[in-house]
């Protein structure tokens, strides 16, 4: 258990103290091994070796990154400005809840996760600069449409996390149906609506000002190019159906980028000489996305493999004693400690079904309240996690003229918006249900 707290509060306040989460995560991935009995080296060659977990991951990030640059400079994102331009007018609300519908979009109808914000947002920001949108109340938006709908639907990425936490939970003695999980995820999806509310119309209301963006600046996030449709809108159009197209069929990100980039390239709305400034403009944009995930990785790999985790899941159990809001509590919060260090909600599941499947059947959680608990505890932590690419995506787009930080825009907003809600509604579940 200590292993596994004292590694994330290092983790958590380096990076309150703005230090690079890439030098921050790694710092806690070497205080796990120490803490852990493994030597300097040894502790770091664990972590280096756990990396590769997220090389996929990290290079579709990449190649992402190099299509939203080329659709930037197609001239297509002045057409998109333009019209939200004519359709918001003035309505700084209206325009955060449209792109958190967008966001909620990319999770099930169309299935593309993050790929979607640095195409959109980049060629935002001047937009937002002029609402005087606080961009806090931008990235709640994201980061609710990110991880909201796959928490409770079963459609998309969230059919996936529900399937997850169904097989698990049977594999760990608790046998259901993946039909039923939502029914026991809606009153915590509720909580993430109550918390996008209080983000945006009351926490992030007010108007804030940011500096202008210079005309450089101004060059790579708002084309300046016709805002009619052109020819080469229309080729960047069908390139973009053809990545998405791709993704879907193949199952691959990587692919799906790579056909978007190809088209742009054949359809020559990109010219062919530019190709180096382009790819490197698409690596600046989500190179810290792509390595941060890596070292996350191996952050993770040294927990699991160590034992802490197990070991803190274990001790939580003892802790607790009947079916009670004690009880509950400590599992969720279990679940957030664990999620925060390694990021990710579907590689938190399996570690707490494995343990506390059995526990709340001993002390007579009734099988939807199991329910809530797991989903939920895997849940809490993604949001607020300086290493989960629900805080990382939205950080990449609103980042991208360097008036937007990760820590204290993001993760600190996201956390008290999201986790506090999650733990509340989760609690009220595993009573009621």
């Amino acid at each position: 258990m200590i292993t596994v707290i004292s590694s994330v509060l290092v983790m958590i306040i380096l990076s309150l103290l703005r230090v690079n989460v890439v030098l921050a995560v790694l710092a806690a991935g070497i205080t796990a091994g120490l803490i852990s009995g493994l030597g300097w080296q040894e502790g770091l060659d664990l972590l280096i070796s756990g990396m590769g977990g997220q090389a996929e991951t990290a290079l579709s990030y990449i190649l992402l990154g190099v299509f939203a640059v080329m659709i930037g400079k197609s001239g297509i994102t002045g057409v998109l400005v333009s019209f939200l331009l004519r359709v918001i007018q003035g309505r700084r609300g209206l325009l955060i809840m449209i792109i958190a519908a967008v966001a909620s979009l990319s999770q099930n109808v169309v299935p593309v996760h993050i790929a979607f914000i640095p195409i959109l947002i980049p060629p935002l920001l001047k937009l937002f600069n002029e609402l005087k949108i606080d961009r806090r109340a931008v990235a709640s938006a994201l980061t609710f449409g990110l991880k909201a709908p796959y928490v409770t639907l079963p459609v998309g990425f969230g059919f996936i996390y529900h399937n997850t936490i169904a097989s698990e939970m049977t594999a760990s003695g608790l046998d259901i149906s993946v039909n039923e999980i939502w029914k026991a995820m809606v009153l915590p999806g509720a909580g993430m609506v109550v918390g996008l509310f209080i983000a945006v119309f009351i926490t992030y209301r007010k108007p804030r000002e940011y500096a202008s963006i210079g005309e450089e600046q101004e060059d790579v996030l708002i084309d300046k190019k016709s805002e009619s449709l052109s020819v080469s809108h229309i080729f960047t159009i069908i390139a973009i159906i053809a990545a998405l197209v791709t993704q879907i069929v193949m199952d691959s990100l990587i692919f799906g980028a790579l056909a978007g980039i190809v088209l742009m390239f054949l359809f020559k709305v990109i010219p062919f000489k530019t190709g180096d400034e382009t790819v490197n403009e698409g690596v600046r944009l989500m190179g810290m996305i792509a390595f941060v995930m890596l070292i996350a990785s191996g952050f993770a790999t040294v927990l699991q493999e160590t034992g802490a985790v197990d070991d803190m899941v274990e001790k939580a159990v003892e802790v607790s004693g009947s079916a009670n809001l004690w009880t509950a509590a400590v599992i969720l919060l279990s679940g957030l400690v664990v999620t925060l260090g390694i990021g990710t909600s579907f590689g938190t599941v399996p570690i707490l079904a494995a343990l506390f499947v059995p526990f709340c059947m001993s002390v007579g959680f009734s099988p939807l309240a199991t329910v809530a608990l797991i989903g939920t505890a895997g849940a809490m932590g993604d949001a607020g996690s300086p290493a989960s690419d629900s805080t990382l995506g939205p950080t990449a787009g609103l980042k991208v003229d360097g008036k937007h930080h990760h820590i204290w825009d993001t993760c600190v907003p996201t956390f008290l918006h999201y986790n506090i809600p999650l733990f509340l509604f989760g609690l009220l579940a595993a009573m009621v249900l």
